[in-house]
């Protein structure tokens, strides 16, 4: 065995490329099954972050069903989700480009379901019986109010024409139909509302013509997150609830509410995307989830005795399930396995699967681990994170020297990290970088009074546990404390900003498309999110001293640590002015600063020659900053003021 390399941390050269990660960053998910064959969709950045419906059949065959240059993407929310659904050997998608609906039988070509105009479709639901499709609706028509959101009945008869079902609330998804096609049921939330905040499930009754006679409310309220009703093939409405404190499993029998298997897990997750599900029925006695507890598990559920029994998995991060009588489908990673499209036969108990993730030429050598850590911090509570070392087989550092270290941000706020193998960690970890992922207070995955800790209390509890992790990784030499370095996109680029900005902790940072300044972000952001800083922050414009009080903005006369700014130039969520007025404000104290905007990209970026710019030109940028050579050759980035 050759003996390591002497050369600093930052300094090490790797075979993780960002060519092979935007090579490998197709993202796959929305996992769907009608009969023996399954259906998902792709993401793909070497197509520009095309999404792409593809399908395997019983033979194996894996084909794509949307042409180019279809993008199988509605904007619903601007996040989207729920983009597709297939019926009867029919495929009908939302397209990114027009936001129309769009049918496709197998085999043939889109056609243009809906017609020409400002208005968008998520969470579609196909009512068989009388040819038509239930969706969500938002409409954008009239640019001088909000969107109007909506639940709709699509024909499919050729007319396409649209009538509305279910109106009057600010926002509406998972319109499902019961199995004997006479009711509806569905969610609804309005501002200040979050859906992890609280959200309201109702069932309508449908008329001969289908649409809703009589609407009950069944569950939930401000304080109360309703989270994927179902109905189970006997006609039993099943949803899951935080009310216990844990999103749970319940079910409404007759007038009443019952739990099905109270435990401390979480059967839910924070609905950021229309279509997110975590069960599914195999039967009226049996039905199949995913749930959180120390990681993802799969299980199944008697609901007769409500007794839950672990599938065993090799997998760490489970999602999108698609459940039949046979078998179920699922997405799935680990901390050594990329996410694969992976199926679970119910008869003879075996995992197969379907659609690994592309194959990487890597030594596992290079794998940094997870450690899961628990630390302290203010208040005497405990936060959470994943530590990873730095990661090389074919290096080491001088002797007495310590690891830079990157504190990484999950966006949200309300939002977990997980241990899933990722190719944009090894960039980092492999090159000799420390890195830990903090699931700070707010995160979802621990509990409901854990995701409450955030309110009111963005950019404080945020910001705390992040430095907290740090300094916990520094007391025990896991890190240098004086290279300390902290990046995060969307709300991640919000704690970044506030770390840099309140404390002097950290010596430089990255923000990508992140929140600088909170009163602008209120006034100038998306319908959805447009009143979530109400809980995060507090009531506007009552508190208005407030949220000056959390903008990074407010104390650049404070700030002295460099940053790298990267912004996608047609984000609607955070708008390229939140990082430019940033960048003035960092120009005009000579404070060395780097911008990145990137024509074509919205609120995370998908295409391939972006997201290898965006690594590369952070990792030139700590070099510069920290001093060290690059292994790397790099294209330069103007650094002003360096």
């Amino acid at each position: 065995m050759t003996k390591p390399q002497i050369a600093p941390y930052g300094a090490w050269a790797s075979p993780i490329t960002t060519d092979m990660i935007v090579a490998k960053a197709v993202r796959r998910g929305q996992v769907q099954v009608q009969g023996q064959d399954t259906y998902w969709l792709e993401v793909r950045p070497e197509e520009g972050g095309r999404g792409v419906i593809v399908c395997q059949g019983a033979d194996g065959v894996t084909q794509d069903i949307t042409p180019a240059p279809f993008n199988a993407r509605t904007r619903v929310h601007e996040y989207g989700g729920g983009d597709y659904i297939v019926h009867e050997n029919t495929v009908y998608f939302a397209n990114f480009s027009d936001q129309r609906l769009y049918r496709q039988p197998l085999g043939g070509e889109p056609e243009p379901l809906t017609e020409a105009g400002n208005k968008r479709y998520a969470d579609l639901v196909i009512d068989g019986q009388r040819q038509r499709l239930l969706c969500v609706c938002e409409d954008h028509t009239n640019t001088q109010r909000e969107a109007v959101n909506t639940l709709v009945s699509i024909a499919l008869d050729g007319s396409g024409s649209v009538h509305t079902l279910v109106a009057g609330n600010d926002f509406y998804s998972t319109p499902r139909l019961s199995p004997d096609k006479t009711r509806l049921c569905w969610l609804t939330w309005n501002h200040p509302n979050m859906p992890w905040d609280g959200t309201e499930l109702w069932v309508g009754e449908l008329d001969a013509n289908g649409f809703v006679s009589y609407a009950q409310y069944v569950a939930g309220g401000a304080s109360e997150s309703i989270f994927q009703p179902a109905w189970s093939p006997d006609g039993t409405l099943y949803f899951v609830s935080d009310r216990s404190g844990w999103w749970n499993l319940y079910r409404l029998k007759g007038e009443f509410i019952e739990a099905v298997c109270p435990m401390e897990a979480e059967f839910g997750r924070p609905q950021w995307v229309f279509g997110t599900s975590t069960y599914g029925f195999v039967s009226a006695e049996r039905l199949v989830c995913i749930y959180g507890q120390n990681g993802d598990h799969l299980g199944r559920i008697d609901l007769k005795t409500g007794i839950l029994t672990e599938i065993e998995t090799p997998y760490t991060a489970l999602s999108s399930p698609a459940i039949s009588s046979e078998r179920v489908v699922f997405t799935a990673g680990s901390p050594t396995q990329r996410p694969a499209i992976v199926q679970y036969d119910l008869a003879n108990k075996k995992l197969e699967v379907l659609r690994a993730a592309e194959a990487v030429a890597l030594d596992e050598r290079y794998f940094a681990l997870p450690q899961p850590i628990e630390f302290p911090t203010t208040n005497g509570q405990t936060a959470y994170a994943y530590y990873y070392p730095p990661t090389n087989p074919e290096f080491q550092a001088p002797e007495g020297e310590l690891p830079p270290l990157i504190v990484e941000i999950h966006g949200g706020p309300t939002s977990s990290t997980s241990s899933v193998l990722g190719l944009g960690r090894l960039f980092w970890t492999s090159r000799g970088f420390a890195l830990l992922d903090v699931n700070y207070g707010g995160s979802t995955g621990y509990g409901r009074a854990y995701r409450e800790r955030l309110k009111g209390q963005w950019g404080v509890v945020d910001v705390d546990d992040c430095v907290n992790g740090a300094r916990y990784l520094v007391e025990r030499s896991l890190a240098d404390g004086k290279r300390l370095l902290i990046h995060g996109g969307s709300a991640g680029g919000y704690t970044t900003l506030c770390a840099l900005s309140f404390g002097d902790t950290f010596a430089a940072g990255a923000s990508h498309f992140g929140v600088s300044d909170l009163t602008t972000f209120v006034h100038d952001t998306h319908k959805f999110e447009s009143r979530y800083l109400f809980g995060l922050v507090g009531p506007y414009p009552e508190a208005k001293q407030l949220y000056v009080e959390r903008s990074p903005m407010t104390y650049v006369d404070r700030l002295a640590r460099p940053i790298i700014f990267f912004q996608g130039l047609e984000d609607k969520i955070v708008p390229p002015s939140q990082a430019e007025v940033m960048v003035e404000a960092l120009r005009a104290k000579k404070i060395p600063v780097a911008y990145l905007p990137f024509e074509g990209e919205q609120h995370g970026f998908r295409k391939a020659e972006n997201i290898k710019r965006s690594l590369e030109a952070e990792l030139y940028f700590y070099a510069r900053i920290f001093g060290f050579s690059l292994a790397d050759e790099v294209e330069p980035v103007e650094i002003e003021n360096l």
